[in-house]
C-alpha cells in the first residue's frame, strides 16, 4: 500500500535482465511476471517468462488483456484491486465485499474468455483496498469463488492482516501465514504466493494427507 507508479521503462530496466539471467541459470523453473504494463508483459514473455501476474487485472493498462490473449497459451493472474497502489487503502469501502470481489471476476473471466485468454487465475486480492475484516471475510468464504471454475491463487504470506491482528512484525509472521495458508487450502485455494516455500510446501503435504485419509 502507498507504493508509487514507476513507467514501462524504468520498470523493463529493473526486471529484463533479472528474467534473463534467471531463464538462462535456472531453465527448469517456471518464471512469473508481476507487472499492470502490458509493454513490461509482452517483453518479458519474450525473455522467458512463463505466467503473467496483473495486480489490476487490466485496468490500469486497457492493452494489458489483449497483449496476454496474443500469446495464446499464457497463463493470467487476475488480482482484485480498486484504484492503485497509491490510493487503494482509502477505497476499502464495501456494502459487501464478498459480492463485489465475486461479481468483479464474473466480469473479468468473461472480459479474458472473450479476448482469448484460456487460462485464468483468480487473486482475491488479500490486502489490496481491503480491510482486515475484509480479508478475513474473504478468506473464510473462499469457496464461493470456485463458482467461476478457475484456479484460485491466495497471497497472504506476511501480509498485515497478520502481523497486526497478532502484534507482531512481518518478519515474526511465519507461523501466522503458515495458520491462513492452511485455511486457504481448506477453503478452495490451489495455489499459494509464498515467501516460505518449506513451511508452505509442508502445509500443502499435510492437507494432502488429510484429504487423502
Amino acid at each position: 500500500p502507498g507504493s508509487e507508479r514507476i513507467s514501462a521503462a524504468e520498470e523493463l530496466t529493473r526486471v529484463l535482465p533479472i528474467l534473463q539471467k534467471l531463464q538462462q541459470q535456472f531453465p527448469e523453473i517456471i518464471l512469473s511476471i508481476d507487472t499492470y504494463h502490458s509493454e513490461v508483459a509482452q517483453q518479458a514473455i519474450h525473455a522467458g517468462a512463463h505466467i503473467v501476474n496483473d495486480i489490476s487485472a487490466g485496468t490500469m493498462d486497457g492493452n494489458m488483456i489483449p497483449a496476454v490473449a496474443s500469446f495464446g497459451n499464457v497463463p493470467y493472474v487476475c488480482m482484485h484491486m480498486k484504484g492503485t497502489p497509491e490510493t487503494m487503502q482509502q477505497l476499502a469501502k464495501y456494502d459487501d465485499v464478498l459480492k463485489e470481489v465475486l461479481d468483479f471476476f464474473i466480469l473479468k473471466t468473461a472480459e479474458c474468455r472473450q479476448a482469448g485468454i484460456k487460462d485464468v487465475i483468480i487473486d482475491p486480492g488479500f490486502g489490496f483496498a481491503k480491510t482486515i475484516a475484509h480479508n478475513f471475510s474473504i478468506l473464510k468464504n473462499l469457496a464461493v469463488f470456485n463458482m467461476l471454475e478457475r484456479p484460485i491463487l491466495a497471497g497472504i504470506s506476511r501480509k498485515a492482516t497478520i502481523y497486526k491482528t497478532l502484534g507482531v512484525t512481518a518478519a515474526e509472521a511465519l507461523n501466522g501465514t503458515t495458520v491462513l495458508n492452511t485455511l486457504a487450502l481448506a477453503n478452495g485455494a490451489h495455489i499459494l504466493r509464498v515467501h516460505d516455500v518449506k513451511e508452505a510446501k509442508e502445509a500443502i503435504r499435510l492437507m494432502q494427507e488429510y484429504h487423502n485419509a
